[in-house]
């Protein structure tokens, strides 16, 4: 009867070591399940991990373009913005609709002149090269006209004072060599009315003023 038991007991031993020994061969086949592959399966996954690597590669190679891409294109966007919104604002200033500022000459007119003799002066300066020109702090632009006999000149319904000042920006040498040189404009209004005096005074800075004129045309339209 002992015997019996005994028997029993070292087979019951021997079962649970069994058990144990087969869970842990199943856990270590589970945990990598390369001790199972031949070294030809093996030799294909890691071609097919080299192949897998090759493809990530690229497509962090071709996002990494992309995005410099779109930085440049953003750089470029915010130059071109910068670019046009100066060129505008050129646009503007030099079309009478801002304000302006810069080197030029001022002329006083003083005694009787006809608004085509004022015409003449403004022709002048603009055939020297003046970029901005008022008559008696108002702007010049396309379709403004001084007119009027000697002593009613007036322009954009403004009536221009005895004396009136002609203010210009530009190359102050250059304008004011033009106006005063001998045989000139200003030369040839002196000879023909003596009674007509014209000054013209180098500025180092002029301030002129925008246009209070609509300058939207009524029936032409850009083309774009």
């Amino acid at each position: 009867m002992r015997q019996t038991r005994a028997q029993l007991s070292v087979a019951a031993v021997a079962l649970v070591l069994g058990l144990l020994v087969v869970v842990q061969l199943r856990a270590q086949s589970a945990g990598t399940g390369l001790d199972t592959l031949t070294a030809q399966e093996l030799t294909v996954l890691v071609a097919n991990l080299n192949a897998r690597n090759d493809v990530l590669r690229t497509e962090i190679a071709s996002l990494e373009r992309e995005a410099s891409d779109l930085a440049l294109g953003r750089a470029r966007g915010e130059t071109s913005l910068g670019q046009l919104q100066q060129d505008l604002a050129r646009v503007r200033a030099w079309a009478g609709l801002d304000p302006v500022s810069g080197p030029g000459i001022r002329l006083t007119v003083n005694g009787p002149i006809a608004g085509q003799a004022v015409e003449d002066i403004l022709n002048e300066l603009r055939n020297a090269g003046a970029e901005a020109l008022a008559v008696a702090d108002v702007r010049v632009v396309a379709g403004s006209v001084v007119f009027g006999p000697p002593g009613r000149l007036s322009i954009e319904s403004t009536v221009l004072p005895d004396p009136f000042e002609v203010s210009a920006i530009g190359n102050p040498e250059v304008l004011t060599g033009t106006l005063t040189r001998a045989g000139g404009l200003i030369a040839q209004l002196a000879a023909t009315n003596p009674q007509l005096s014209v000054t013209v005074i180098p500025v180092d800075r002029l301030e002129l003023p925008p246009t209070n004129r609509d300058l939207a045309p009524a029936h032409g339209r850009p083309r774009l």
